[in-house]
């Protein structure tokens, strides 16, 4: 989100462009191409546009190129514009007001009716708004009857469309409001507009709806009369932060982002209290507002695990320790072979985390060092050749699996598929002893497990290592996610498949009934009733047990090294990222209501044969 908070005059006499706003968003989405890449747009409103003028401008692109479509149809209709003797304060995409968005799809539906930001459209521009945000509401089905029933017919069903017209009546009535009572004290035409705009209250707007909510949730919106919020969802679960001065007001999910398009120090950049929106008018006045009561800390940490930019300056450090934390697990998985081992990691997003593991097993083999050392005599005669052996001993770190291409699902059968996949990955040859060296590779995350069965233990192999090790930086993920990242199938999850094969050996498989019973059960009680049941597909086994089951399951008969799986623990990520304790993925301790109905709801799928339904 971008706000000028100067008439367009200025920018054009201090940068040269009335486009200042425009390219600093370019800017801003680029540095955010993490986020997503199954789409992308635009919005931009212009506030002094004269009637009979387009006043809301909006482009969206489909796939991981995007934001290059987006921008370069933009600049299109600038030079169309320009050619057609437009005056540059008059041109497309020129005003105060900016929004971009990236997809990152959490609905499993895709096109581009499904890409941010959304629009509601009004002939009075108090009434039009543009939405978008990183978000999941968990209770749809509510919110939706909710409005129905007050007479709204929503054209999709979707949390986004649901709430644009839940926001957009809310925003009518705040206009109405004031209509009525600019109108009683004599009020009419143009004036009464003018007096709307300039005393709209975006806080009663976003008070009036946001109580309904259950999700996480990092919302945006603009008016059509320039006025502009983001809001945070009270437990934090999703990031927001922002930057002021008196030329421009600017928000995003990450901080780094801001840093570096705005050239300003970390301590600038502030985050977006949960529970509060800050909101900027019409005249462009900045206002952090409490709209819902701040609620116990839930901030995401699998947004610092994985998603967020590693270049923010407290996630670098969060990651370093995740693999630190490993350390102690991995030297005991190679038996304390340091002189036979290669660490390595996949990339990119484990990269920091196997700078940390690294700095962990040094840690361990100075140590050694130390203590070889203090046990040699000084004054023998081969003093100095054994304390030339004991430091020549050095960690043996290596880019050993290298990501080679993006896989294309153009081939669809089976088999050429899975051939195709095994080949996402390459390896460095040459750098592995057949038969004597283990490999100890570290990911950031082990989800699904498919990619390491598919290719990466596949290729690793090939070197012909004594023993594989992969490390994960995070836990086991056994839980869906439903406030704003794609992993909402019960099915989907290794972890959880483990845990039910070893259900199923064990001769539990009155565990996985009774489940099912208790979840189904709770089908019809309102959510705050509902207690999470699938807690107990785990509780029989321990970590390690699970992550042995994964480890089979992965390793097919013709791998010919071991192959461990080893994750982080609970503890060790509290420990790693101490400010962000949300950590549902991993124990199912869901941070709303709607998060417990959700995931029974999802075994209740899995059980019944519908695996792939949300």
């Amino acid at each position: 989100m971008i706000r000028l908070r100067k008439p367009l005059s200025y920018y054009k006499e201090k940068y040269g462009t009335y486009l200042y706003g425009l390219n600093k968003l370019y800017l801003l989405m680029e540095k955010q191409h993490n986020r997503g890449q199954e789409g992308a747009g635009l919005g931009c409103v212009s506030i002094h546009t004269q009637p009979g003028n387009e006043y809301i401008f909006r482009e969206r692109g489909l796939g991981s190129g995007a934001i290059s479509e987006i921008f370069g149809k933009v600049r299109s209709q600038i030079s169309e514009a320009v050619m057609g003797g437009t005056r540059e304060s008059e041109l497309p995409f020129v005003g105060e007001a900016y929004m971009g968005h990236l997809r990152y799809s959490t609905t499993g539906k895709s096109g581009i009716s499904y890409v941010h930001p959304f629009l509601r459209r009004n002939n009075w521009k108090s009434r039009n708004l543009l939405l978008c945000g990183n978000f999941n509401m968990t209770n749809v089905d509510e919110i939706f009857n909710d409005i129905v029933s007050q007479g709204q017919h929503p054209r999709v069903y979707s949390d986004t469309v649901i709430l644009l017209e839940q926001l957009g009546q809310s925003l009518d009535k705040a206009n109405q409001r004031l209509y009525d009572e600019y109108h009683r004290q004599g009020l009419d035409g143009k004036a009464l507009t003018e007096m709307i705009e300039d005393n709209l209250d975006i806080r009663e707007v976003l008070q009036r709806p946001s109580g309904t909510w259950d999700g996480g949730y990092a919302m945006c919106g603009i008016t059509g009369s320039g006025d502009m919020f983001v809001m945070r969802d009270p437990h934090g679960i999703r990031p927001a932060f922002y930057y002021c001065d008196d030329e421009i007001f600017v928000a995003a999910s990450e901080r780094p982002v801001i840093q570096t398009t705005m050239r300003v120090e970390v301590d600038q950049v502030k985050e977006l209290t949960p529970g509060s929106a800050v909101i900027v008018n019409k005249r462009g006045d900045v206002e952090v507002s409490k709209i819902l009561d701040e609620l116990d800390n839930r901030r995401c940490s699998f947004e610092r695990i994985y998603f967020s930019r590693g270049s923010d300056a407290d996630i670098y450090e969060e990651r370093k320790r995740l693999g630190r934390n490993l350390a102690g697990k991995i030297l005991k998985a190679v038996d304390y072979d340091v002189d036979h081992t290669i660490f390595s990691f996949i990339p990119n997003t484990a990269e920091i985390a196997y700078i940390g593991m690294v700095e962990g097993i040094n840690d361990y083999q100075r140590s050694q060092q130390i203590s070889q050392i203090l046990e040699l005599d000084s004054n023998a005669a081969d003093f100095e050749h054994k304390l030339k052996s004991i430091m020549a001993h050095k960690l043996r770190i290596e880019k050993i699996a290298i990501k080679d291409i993006k896989l294309r699902t153009f081939i669809t059968e089976g088999k050429s598929r899975n051939d195709l996949a095994a080949h996402v990955y390459d390896v460095t040859y040459g750098q592995v002893k057949a038969g004597v060296d283990n490999l100890v590779v570290i990911d950031d995350s082990i989800v699904r497990g498919t990619t390491l069965k598919q290719s990466i233990i596949r290729i690793l192999d090939r070197l012909h290592p004594k023993k594989i090790v992969i490390v994960s930086s995070s836990p086991q993920v056994r839980y869906p996610d439903y406030y704003g990242i794609d992993m909402s199938r019960m099915a989907e999850f290794c972890a959880f498949r483990a845990a039910i094969a070893l259900l199923k050996e064990r001769g539990m498989d009155g565990v996985i009934d009774c489940v099912y019973a208790k979840c189904k059960a709770q089908q019809d009680f309102k959510k705050e009733d509902v207690v999470n049941h699938v807690t107990e597909i785990y509780a029989p086994f321990t970590d390690e047990e699970i992550s042995a089951k994964i480890a089979e399951m992965i390793k097919d008969v013709d791998i010919n090294a071991s192959v461990e799986l080893i994750y982080q623990s609970t503890e060790g990520l509290h420990k790693s990222i101490p400010n962000c304790p949300g950590d549902w993925y991993f124990t199912g301790d869901y941070p709303t209501p709607g998060g417990n109905k959700m995931v029974n709801k999802a075994f209740i799928n899995w059980y019944e044969g519908n695996p792939d339904k949300r």
